[in-house]
């Protein structure tokens, strides 16, 4: 809230103004109360004489130095703050970047609403669960790319990962190898990075030619793959659909067999336990994020760069400082 070129960083406590209107209007009703009491002893001329040190004008101005004290520390609970001011934070955290298969066998719907969409939530779960990671978004079918670099503002992260369906990339087969790829690229730059993160969320459908060789490049250049498995053994068709959205079928082999998209939960455990990370089946509840996390936490933070960010210098010592003066005068009256 902005009034007057002041901003309350706390308008939330405004909703204890009654107490503060409450607590004026008893001391204005002390006073006449007292002033009533006063005349009936005595007419108002003779008061000052009967009662020493009394006077209607001094307990005036007790009333009006117990209500600017009030008044003031009432506003310094608001937090009030002017001039901007620039703060320097220091970062730390580890670089984690999320790669997403967006190929169409996502599309299958033993997940709900489907594979896709499910993986997109459970991102989100664990990015919301992080610290002070920086995160970046990788998205692979046949060929990948980079559609968020390493970041700290969530925020944006989650528009691009919101924006996210299987046209995105142009590519019907699925190259486990590419986010990997593309991942060692975005990391080569990074000479002193201690810990190399990286998170598959696919059903392991995979056409790539060189997994294996990329798979021990990763190892070698300290790459960690964690790999989560979108999907079930069983399998389900996946859907087909036309220019407007709606399903018109499933989509079929050259024979015309429609075609059951199962789970590859082989090659994402093998990838993972030879790059020092774990496999990760999705559930329908939360522990599978949260032993996802709790793996990322293990890995040794590392120092970010220094970030200025602009903020405004409260100042709710000044009206503290108004508070304490008229009570201690209102006192030695």
């Amino acid at each position: 809230m902005k009034l007057f070129g002041i901003t309350f960083l706390a308008a939330k406590n405004l909703l204890y103004i009654p107490l503060l209107f409450i607590g004026i209007v008893l001391l204005v009703l002390r006073f006449y109360k007292t002033r009533r009491a006063a005349n009936k002893l005595a007419c108002p001329s003779r008061i000052s004489i009967l009662f020493k040190n009394f006077s209607f004008a001094r307990q005036v101005l007790k009333i009006v130095l117990m209500s600017i004290g009030i008044a003031s520390l009432f506003l310094s609970l608001l937090r009030p703050a002017w001039s901007k001011k620039e703060e320097i934070v220091e970062q730390e955290g580890r670089d984690l970047f999320v790669a997403i298969d967006i190929s169409r066998s996502m599309l299958a719907q033993d997940y709900k609403p489907n594979r896709l969409e499910f993986a997109k939530q459970k991102i989100k779960n664990l990015v919301n669960q992080l610290q002070s990671e920086r995160v970046g978004l990788i998205v692979f079918s046949g060929a990948t790319s980079v559609q968020c670099p390493l970041t700290a503002d969530y925020g944006a992260f989650f528009m691009f990962l919101d924006q996210l369906d299987v046209e995105t990339i142009s590519s019907g087969t699925t190259a486990l190898d590419q986010p990997i790829k593309k991942a060692l690229e975005m990391f080569k730059g990074m000479k002193s990075k201690k810990n190399k993160l990286l998170v598959i969320f696919t059903d392991g459908e995979d056409f790539s030619s060189n997994l294996a060789g990329v798979r021990q490049e990763a190892a070698k250049e300290g790459l960690t793959i964690f790999t989560m498995g979108v999907g079930t053994e069983e399998g389900v068709p996946i859907p087909l659909f036309d220019e407007k959205g709606n399903q018109i079928g499933h989509i079929k082999d050259k024979k015309g067999n429609v075609v059951i998209s199962r789970l590859n939960e082989g090659i994402l455990r093998s990838l993972a336990q030879e790059t020092g990370g774990i496999y990760i089946k999705l559930t329908n509840d939360d522990k599978d994020v949260s032993k996802l996390v709790a793996m990322v936490e293990k890995f040794e933070k590392e120092k970010f760069e220094d970030k200025k960010l602009p903020t405004l210098d409260e100042k709710y010592n000044y009206f503290l400082l108004v508070s304490f003066v008229c009570f201690v005068l209102e006192w030695l009256l």
